[in-house]
């Protein structure tokens, strides 16, 4: 990485200097059931059977279930055994939890043979574990990784959290870097598993049966039993190396695998007292989602409301106490430790209803305790956002939603054009100057498509095409052109990346709607064309990009090698397609998943031999910039002829891309003054 990451022990933070009351705890024989404040979850959690409901409390190993089952050392109920009575069967259960982890937990904390949870902390909500499989993958499995997804062997448990708080700070430009790759990488393996879990389950039950497939919750579960869910060694207070303060994510389980924020469903994560090296609870993160009445948010300040006295309904019936996340909350403040604030806003979208932004540090100036809009008593939380940090996600997403509706009222200023393409796009791409009087993109003729020589079309068999009337289905002609499966899911997302794409053309049967035409429709985003001071002229989107989705063509004018060689005699102004760096082998690489995976070779495409001119006519792609870590690939596909030698260039996302975040690409080739092709700077 080039330097050493410092890390500062928290835990060696000076003792409180006020003196520490010890609260005995008494255990009530009949306590009502309650429910933690649990922030919205992406989708209503499936409901659990009372045997596995157990294992959220506690979970043991086989050499101590015999020691947790003894009759000597477990108390017995006194309440009725009637399973008629379901208020007294959670009665019981939760006195039983209660007098369980009382008596035995020093224990188990002391020898470590079991993670055991604060007794106050019920606003954590563990991940669950799944039943072992025990079949073993084999090399016709990961050739499919949608089937092998199904037979996958898991490790037993995966790394658990640590108990060890640090603080990272300092970090070099090189270990930025390093970071920020390993987010990503781990960001794209967690999509395109999360993809290929959900074609797997409509593979079994087919598209469309009203039930939505839980890839993500899936995908997380992989992942964590392959020990791939990022910094567990570490609990970080502060800023997580890598993450970056606007980046979004569609699901909450995504936030557990990068380690932003480490509950399934708590809006608070801290660290409980009884793993806390000086017996204090400290909290690392938050979640504000708007939904709990007693929660006021305006941006920079934030009102919070503490978890606890709330029923299943999300309605609070009791008064809140000072224990498990409020007091981590209230220890954080008296020690000025900062907390994660993430943002969770409704944003209607085809992966989930709600999009998390993480909006950067806080610090909790003021806790107290208040009699809340319901009439109980609930504590409340002033934090005031740290000064000196970019500007925050949630914030930058209202105004590009402002400039999708109203763009000359948001920015008055600035705008070239409110439309480059003249109308030629089914979306108006924006072209935006407030920095200097060039006006250069103005200038050339727009494309929509690339304008390929007429021997691309008469070559190679274009006469050929599936029979599917009503859409292409599993192994069709097309699909068999594509080494027998679909590239893209049935929203149009990317599975994985191919030397090639065959998609369905002119002579195809199949509809418009057709899942396996997705590039060929053209631009879905609004993008905005806008003049930077670091990249000259560069490209971002108005819209969410979720990762795997098309964004648009790269389009030119085709010259053969001949062509190009006349064309360079007074200089070379030429794009070479075999220069771009094959990102499309990242996307979908699941070889950290299956030992034996190899990423896809087949169909198979030639060196590609000839150059693009978009010194007249171009598009929007041309504008992108250079970058060594893009977020968008480069992908070969092929849908109006069937010649090899002449694909289309199609960009797609290769990770969430927030609005009003620059797009780039690595070009292979690029100037080293610029760190962009020198033709469209």
């Amino acid at each position: 990485m080039g330097s050493l990451v410092p890390f500062q022990d928290l835990n060696l933070f000076p003792e409180s200097p006020q003196t520490t009351t010890v609260a005995t705890t008494t255990l009530n024989f009949l306590t009502p059931k309650t429910e933690p404040k649990q922030e919205l979850f992406d989708e209503p959690a499936p409901i659990q059977t009372f045997h596995q409901q157990q294992n959220l409390f506690f979970s043991l190993p086989n050499s101590t279930s015999d020691f947790a089952s003894n009759p000597q050392t477990t108390p017995l109920s006194n309440t009725s055994s009637s399973t008629d009575d379901q208020n007294a069967l959670y009665s019981e259960y939760f006195r039983i939890s209660e007098l369980f982890r009382s008596a035995f937990s020093k224990r188990l904390q002391k020898y470590g043979d079991v993670e055991v949870l604060d007794p106050d902390s019920r606003a954590i909500v563990p991940v669950p574990e799944e039943p072992q499989r025990t079949c073993e993958t084999t090399p016709t499995d990961t050739c499919n990784p949608e089937r092998a997804l199904a037979v996958v062997s898991r490790r037993k448990g995966g790394i658990g959290r640590s108990n060890e708080l640090v603080r990272v700070t300092n970090l070099g430009i090189e270990d930025e870097r390093y970071f920020r790759d390993v987010v990503r990488r781990t960001r794209m393996m967690y999509d395109s598993l999360r993809i290929l879990a959900i074609v797997e389950e409509d593979k079994r039950t087919g598209p469309g049966n009203g039930r939505r497939a839980r890839g993500d919750l899936r995908a997380a579960a992989v992942m964590r039993d392959r020990g791939l869910w990022l910094n567990r060694d570490k609990r970080i207070v502060g800023a997580i190396p890598g993450i970056e303060i606007g980046d979004m994510f569609f699901f909450r389980m995504e936030l557990c695998v990068v380690g932003l924020h480490g509950q399934v469903q708590a809006g608070i994560d801290y660290l409980p007292a009884s793993q806390s090296s000086n017996g204090e609870s400290i909290a690392t993160s938050i979640i504000v989602s708007g939904g709990y009445e007693d929660d006021q948010d305006s941006g920079d300040a934030i009102i919070y409301t503490g978890h606890g006295g709330q029923d299943k309904f999300s309605r609070q019936c009791m008064h809140q106490k000072l224990e498990g996340g409020n007091l981590a909350l209230e220890r954080s403040m008296h020690y000025g430790i900062e907390v994660r604030v993430i943002r969770g806003i409704k944003y209607e979208n085809r992966a989930s209803s709600k999009v998390y932004v993480y909006d950067g540090l806080y610090k909790i100036h003021e806790c107290w305790f208040d009699v809340g809009k319901s009439g109980f008593g609930v504590y409340k939380y002033r934090l005031l956002r740290i000064d000196g940090q970019p500007e925050m996600g949630s914030s930058i997403m209202r105004f590009a939603e402002s400039l999708r509706t109203r763009p000359l009222s948001a920015r008055p200023v600035g705008y070239l054009t409110l439309d480059v393409s003249m109308k030629k796009e089914k979306v108006p791409v924006f072209l935006y100057n407030d920095i200097d009087s060039d006006h250069d993109p103005m200038y050339y003729d727009y494309l929509v498509s690339t304008v390929f020589p007429p021997h691309a079309f008469s070559q190679g068999s274009n006469g050929t095409g599936c029979q599917c009337v009503s859409g292409c289905t599993e192994g069709c002609f097309c699909a068999m052109k594509n080494g027998g499966d679909f590239t893209y899911d049935h929203n149009g997302l990317l599975l994985r990346g191919k030397p090639v794409i065959f998609e369905c053309g002119n002579f195809c049967q199949c509809p418009p709607n057709c899942r396996n035409r997705v590039s060929q429709h053209g631009l879905r985003n609004r993008l905005e064309i806008f003049r930077s001071r670091e990249t000259g002229w560069g490209v971002r989107s108005l819209d969410l990009i979720q990762a795997g989705a098309f964004i648009c063509e790269y389009a030119g004018v085709v010259l053969t090698r001949q062509q190009a060689q006349i064309f360079t005699m007074n200089g070379d102004t030429l794009i070479y397609p075999n220069r771009f760096s094959e990102r499309w082998t990242e996307w979908g690489d699941l070889s950290q998943i299956f030992s034996e995976y190899v990423r896809p070779s087949n169909p198979s495409i030639p060196p590609l031999d000839f150059a693009m001119d978009v010194s007249r006519m171009r598009n929007v792609a041309c504008y992108m910039s250079h970058s060594s870590s893009p977020n968008v690939l480069v992908q070969y596909v092929l849908y109006d002829h069937n010649n090899l030698m002449f694909p289309h260039l199609m960009l797609f996302a290769m990770e969430n891309i927030p609005p009003m975040r620059e797009l780039s690409i690595d070009y292979g080739v690029a100037d080293e003054w610029s760190g962009k092709l020198s033709i469209c700077n």
